[in-house]
């Protein structure tokens, strides 16, 4: 196998540009809580990069990526990055182990949307550890890592279903489990700071070009591709989500944001498989059914509180679902249904539903258990004095 320099500078800068959108997740989140919870919500993204990046060297890795056991995960032949070196193809193994890491970071950073404001940090250690080890890591290995999945000709260019869907989908099972906010519904709970949820946008929409366009894993074509219609699909979903609610009210700055985020969800899964043009379709329907989806959770008075669910996880299952529909043979070597193979969709709709079911049942498990023996959520006192003080002492004002 041999080493390409400039595929490996590549990854390099990619690696770098994924890794920038953990913290972009804390600021975008940051912005969206009251004001005695900020340094909380940074702090959870940092620390669910921290508590990745551990496990991915331990066994992480190895359980996603490792030899196959029974097709649903991985053998523990590279814990602690045993005969993961500077050989590969293409780019040293070590760098495309570093890659993932950072894919899994961001991850778990999207899940604290369910617990903003109200979860213990040593019980948020707790779950991330669990959920990393048992929902991402066998999904990971499902779809990338020479699962069941892959073997059935599912795709996932860049993390739809393991990324999005798990993130998403456990994001609202976890919030089921904690429970509402304090006072959630019966007073305004605004965000505190608009401008700082717009450069979290920024530096996600940033990173995002590392995320969808280095997984084709070479400096290539596929790649170029990748970034082209992943900022389509983030214009067309900013611009979708922002006629929508302007028809409603005015176009806030939030909803356009968060309307080229779930557009940059949804591309995810199908950016090396489908043009531009599918890009647009692919984006404005992201924008339109996510921000009805946070309108539908908001009439159920469900507390996900920072919406990854109706962004990350529905926008990652109409970006799985849409790669069956628009993809282009001549990109990706796929067809879809438009391209005159349906067989794909229903591909898509198999891993799709299988990944959901999945990340929902075991991340109940996980926050379940967590609840029952440590306890998720801080108590009433902690809460109503903010999570800054009261789980780091700290304070904006000081």
């Amino acid at each position: 196998m041999v080493l390409d320099s400039g595929d490996t500078a590549f990854i390099l800068i990619c690696t770098a540009l994924v890794m920038l959108m953990t913290p972009g997740v804390g600021l975008f989140y940051g912005g969206l809580v009251r004001r005695k919870n900020l340094i909380s919500m940074f702090a959870l993204s940092f620390v669910a990069f921290a508590v990745v990046s551990i496990q991915w060297v331990l066994f992480g890795y190895s359980l996603a990526f490792g030899p196959d056991i029974g097709g649903v995960i991985g053998g523990l032949d590279h814990a602690m990055l045993a005969g993961v070196g500077f050989d590969g193809d293409g780019i040293p193994d070590l760098l495309f182990m570093a890659f993932q890491m950072v894919f899994a970071a961001v991850t778990l950073a999207i899940i604290t949307s369910a617990v903003a404001e109200r979860i213990k940090l040593s019980s948020f250690i707790v779950f991330g550890f669990l959920w990393t080890t048992l929902v991402y890591d066998p999904l990971a290995h499902w779809i990338w890592g020479g699962g069941w999945a892959s073997a059935l000709g599912i795709l996932d260019f860049a993390g739809g279903i393991v990324v999005h869907i798990s993130a998403g989908w456990g994001a609202l099972a976890l919030a089921l489990v904690i429970g509402k906010r304090a006072g959630f519904g019966q007073y305004g709970m605004e965000p505190h700071n608009i401008p700082m949820t717009l450069l979290g946008g920024a530096l996600l929409w940033f990173g995002w070009f590392g995320f969808n366009a280095g997984s084709a894993l070479a400096a290539d074509g596929i790649a170029a591709n990748a970034l082209v219609v992943t900022n389509t699909a983030a214009a067309a979903g900013a611009l979708a989500w922002m006629g929508a609610s302007w028809i409603n009210g005015k176009p806030s700055s939030i909803g356009m944001i968060s309307g080229a985020i779930a557009g940059l969800g949804a591309i995810t899964p199908a950016a090396g498989f489908v043009d531009p043009a599918s890009a647009v379709i692919i984006g404005v329907v992201s924008g339109l059914i996510c921000y009805y989806a946070l309108l539908w959770r908001l009439s159920r008075n469900l507390d996900e509180s920072l919406d990854a669910w109706a962004i990350h996880g529905v926008g990652g299952l109409w970006g799985t679902l849409a790669l069956g529909i628009f993809a282009v043979a001549g990109i990706g070597g796929v067809a879809g249904v438009i391209t005159g193979s349906p067989a794909q969709f229903g591909l898509q709709l198999i891993g799709a539903a299988a990944a959901l079911g999945y990340a929902f049942a075991v991340t109940w498990i996980c926050a379940k258990a967590v609840d029952l023996t440590l306890g998720l959520r801080v108590s009433e006192d902690e809460e109503y004095v903010g999570l800054d003080i009261s789980q780091h002492g700290e304070s904006i004002n000081a």
